[in-house]
């Protein structure tokens, strides 16, 4: 029996394009959320797995989500997870989500039109964001809104920044056919060696409602009550605009999008800074966590 940690591919929270639980989040708030970055890893390794068929894929991700449960044999990566929501009274539903969101990957690889692909992210990213509040305590009628259009637009950034890669290795196209065809595109460009102009346009269109998303979310750190996951969110936000504005000009086929170690450092500091600099100017709702 294939078991899950052999499909695990060595990727850690710190290798991600945005960040995951950094020294920004106060400490007793990492545990859970590092133990759901890693239940939610061995899911997507297990869905980009090279060599599963996708029947064993399926088969793979069912026993996570039970192990998750409680209903089947145990993994410790789900483990940890049960161990932590149990301890801190959180749903594990979201991760849940996330599972639907992998099974979708194995067996759905073409999207139709924005609404579709925004009905995936529903699922692939919006519960992140969702379970890191909860994890705050921050309240989902206020934040949740502001949340999803965030992790939604963080989803179409990478999709767009690995559209190649996703076609070439996995047979997967988060370029909507809509778009494609709006400019005389097809999938199988998304093979040369550098975009071609319909599907360079196709790109830039649904890049341009990715920064629709972000000015829905731009109000997001500003209603959290936690100054700690106010200024992550404030730095990911500040992330998420730049790499747009970096694809309303890069051919993601043959130019590097995401920044480098240092533009990424200075974007994250002057995000994280405008949400506490703004905090601070504004009257306080309730009694909220202050950076240590």
């Amino acid at each position: 029996m294939i078991e899950i940690a052999d499909t695990s591919s060595g990727k850690t929270h710190r290798d991600e394009n945005f960040p995951v639980a950094s020294a920004l989040i106060a400490p007793r708030h990492r545990a859970p959320i590092l133990a759901f970055y890693d239940f939610v890893r061995a899911a997507d390794d297990i869905s980009d797995h090279a060599e599963l068929t996708p029947e064993q894929k399926l088969d793979l991700l069912d026993r996570l989500d039970a192990a998750l449960i409680g209903s089947g044999p145990d993994e410790p990566v789900a483990a940890r997870l049960r161990e932590q929501c149990r301890e801190r009274r959180l749903d594990p539903q979201h991760a849940r989500d996330l599972i639907v969101a992998f099974k979708r990957d194995v067996t759905y690889l073409r999207y139709r039109d924005w609404d579709d692909l925004i009905y995936y992210c529903r699922y692939s990213a919006m519960p992140v964001g969702r379970f890191v509040c909860d994890v705050h305590g921050e309240d989902p009628a206020r934040v949740w809104a502001a949340n999803d259009a965030l992790c939604a637009a963080l989803q179409v950034i990478n999709h767009l920044q690995d559209c190649a890669k996703d076609y070439r290795n996995l047979n997967r196209v988060y370029i909507t056919a809509e778009a494609l065809a709006a400019h005389g595109g097809a999938v199988e460009m998304l093979n040369e060696a550098r975009a071609p102009a319909p599907l360079l346009a196709a790109i830039r269109d649904l890049n341009e409602k990715t920064a629709a998303l972000l000015d829905e979310s731009r109000i997001f750190a500003d209603l959290i009550d936690d100054t700690r996951l106010a200024m992550e969110v404030g730095a990911i936000q500040t992330l998420a605009e730049r790499l747009v504005l970096r694809l309303r000009i890069a051919d993601p086929l043959c130019e590097k999008v995401h920044e480098g170690k240092l533009g990424f450092a200075l974007a994250g500091a002057m995000g994280a800074a405008g949400a506490l600099i703004r905090r601070i100017s504004r009257p306080r709702r309730k009694t909220a966590d202050v950076p240590q």
